[in-house]
This record gives structure tokens, sequence and C-alpha cells, in this order.
């Protein structure tokens, strides 16, 4: 086993959260007229024309959708509403209006595709899910991507996953959660998975859930408001500091939500480990260059604190638009272009990277 679950995760990951490129003076100035002038730049290069590319955008296979929203029952959680409604007409509908060329699919996270089933019942909606994605690509040629999901819960499986996933579907990456049953992506039982990835070159995306240690740490609001940005940061440090970002250099990672609270906590990381003799064994770029090294996109994080720490962390090429679709709206562009960002800095978090992470996009 890779990992164990006992069903505590809240669900919905993020549905319940509400040096680069960019032009700093503009942004902290902020001021009327540039930020006016963002917004109708912005809007006729990536809005109008359609040319957004999100990739933090989820979908709902019907038998998971069932088992999903049946465990919730079962845990007198409430269902959310745009996941209720999600149809695959509703969700091409919804992106024709918000300017989505491209919707990059991925699971939700919580609860993946565990459901208390076992590895091979896992393995088993895995491939159900992931299918039906591809499915989704052919009926609508240059709408989707995929990010497929694993089931993480045994080696010998999952790495089956990972061959049919891109010698079959050719998806375009991976999606996995930040943590399983309470161990994070840098524990070793995920080494012969992450060497896989690596010796593919993957597109590594992960998406936060809460963990269950901290699900109780939500002082009086839901869970995941809290305590899913702080389980990005908790799996970006275990990489960290367990080498995976050194060892695994083939792999292109893209977190979610602006790397969570990682951003804040950057600096307060190398204070800690920056000065440490063994550093070039675990961070060969330093503290710092390794979390420059990272993507990251803007699910949710699109309030000008969350941008300007981000954007003080890693230019905007290291940035992806994101919407979290259905649980935020997808026109989250919007707050990007209030911000004073430049002209070719709203287009690289766009669509620009992630043109460079997924280059068939181009085509």
């Amino acid at each position: 086993m890779l990992g164990s679950w006992d069903g505590r995760h809240r669900p919905g990951c993020g549905c319940c959260a509400a040096p680069g490129a960019l032009s700093r003076r503009s942004f902290i100035a902020g001021t009327a007229a540039v930020g006016a002038t963002a917004v109708m730049t912005g809007r006729r290069a990536l809005a109008q024309d359609r040319s957004l590319i999100d990739t933090h955008h989820h979908f709902y296979p019907p038998r998971y959708q069932k088992l999903w929203l049946d465990w919730e029952d079962a845990r007198k959680l409430p269902h959310f509403p745009g996941q209720v409604a999600w149809t695959r007409q509703k969700q091409i509908e919804d992106m024709d209006a918000a300017g989505i060329r491209t919707a990059i699919l991925s699971l939700a996270s919580t609860p993946g595709v565990w459901f208390d089933l076992g590895p091979d019942k896992a393995s088993e909606l895995a491939r159900e899910c992931n299918d039906f994605a591809a499915e989704m690509m052919r009926d609508s040629p240059g709408r989707f991507g995929l990010l497929a999901t694993l089931s993480m819960l045994d080696a010998d499986r999952t790495l089956r996953e990972i061959d049919y996933v891109f010698d079959t579907l050719k998806a375009d990456g991976v999606g996995l959660q930040t943590n399983y049953g309470d161990t994070w992506l840098g524990d070793a039982r995920y080494r012969p998975v992450f060497e896989e990835l690596n010796r593919r070159a993957a597109l590594v995306y992960v998406h936060p859930l809460v963990a269950n240690c901290c699900a109780a740490l939500s002082v009086g609001t839901f869970p995941a408001v809290i305590e899913v940005p702080h389980d990005t940061t908790r799996t970006i440090t275990s990489l960290l500091l367990s080498g995976g970002f050194a060892r695994w250099r083939n792999i292109r990672w893209l977190f979610s939500h602006a790397g969570g609270t990682m951003p804040m906590m950057a600096g307060r990381i190398e204070s800690f480990y920056g000065a440490r003799p063994d550093l070039h064994q675990f961070a060969p770029d330093g503290i710092t260059g390794e979390l420059r090294r990272l993507y990251y996109d803007t699910a949710n994080a699109t309030s000008a604190p969350s941008i300007g720490a981000l954007l003080k962390l890693v230019p905007t090429s290291q940035v992806t638009y994101g919407s979290d679709y259905p649980y935020f709206r997808l026109d989250q562009m919007r707050d990007l272009e209030r911000l004073g960002l430049t002209t070719s800095d709203l287009k690289a978090i766009g669509n620009g990277t992630a043109l460079r992470l997924i280059p068939r996009l181009s085509g």
C-alpha cells in the first residue's frame, strides 16, 4: 500500500475557500488609470477572443459523481450546487461565456478515487474517470486537456496506470493530491511513481485537500478555508526537504491556488534551512531557487495580496490561469486585469505559460 485513508477528509478541497515579470510599481500603486487600461487590453487579448487556458478545471464522470454524493450523504455533508448541476453541455457553455478556449481536466481531490474501495477498485475507478475525460477530448477537439488521476494506493498498479494514461490516452500530465492518508508527496513510498514520472518528463499537477490530522483546526469555519492552502505548503515542503525536487529534475510541477501559503512561508523556510551544509543535496538552486522552478495556478487566489506575494516569488512565466470550476467562477481573469498587470503578464498567465507546459495546445 502507498497509503491509507480513513474517510475524514473534507470534500471539495478548494471549493470552500474563498522577482518576476510583474510591473512592480504599477502593481503597488494600483492606480485607476493603469487598472482600466489593463482591463481593456487584457479583455481584448484574452477573454473576448476566447484564448484563455484554464489549468484548474474539474469534471464528474457519472459513477464518480454518484459515489461522491453518496459519500457526502453518509457523512451528512452538504452538496455543492455547482457540482450537482455539472453537465458536459453546461461546462462548454460556461467556458464559452468566460472566454475559456481550453480547460485542462482533473478530478477534484477529496476523496480522489479512494471511497474505501481498496486498491483494485480504486484503480478501476481511476481508469473509468480517465477514459471519460479522454472521451470528452475526442468529442470536443481543442476544448479539453487531461491531467489524469492516479490511485496511488499501490505502486505496481499506479505504474500501470501511468503507462495507460500516457501511452494509450495521451494525457497531458497527471493530477495528484497533496497527501494520501496524511502521507505527503515527499514520502519515500512514492518514489517509484515519481521515478517513472521523471523518466517521462511529466507535468505533475498537485491539488490540495484537508488532511485528516488537521481537519479540527478550522477555528469555526469550513476546514477547507484554512487547511487547503496549508496542505499545499506542507507537500511542497515535504518534496523540498526530502530531496524530491532535486532528485526528479525532469518533472514539471504545477501547484494549485498560488502555492497555498508557500509565497508567505518561503522566507521562513529559507531562514531555517538555507544555511545547512547539505543544502546542495536537497536544494541545488537554494531554497528560494527551488521554489522558483515550480509552477503555480491562480485559482481562487486572484486578490492583490495573493498575487502580489506569488509574483514576488516567481515571474508570470511560472504562473497559469486556473479557475477551480465549478466551485468558483470561470471569469477570474477579470480580477487579474484590475491589478495593473501589464498586457504581457496577463498574456503569460492567461495562456502563455500553459502553452509552454502543454505544447500540443499551440497547434
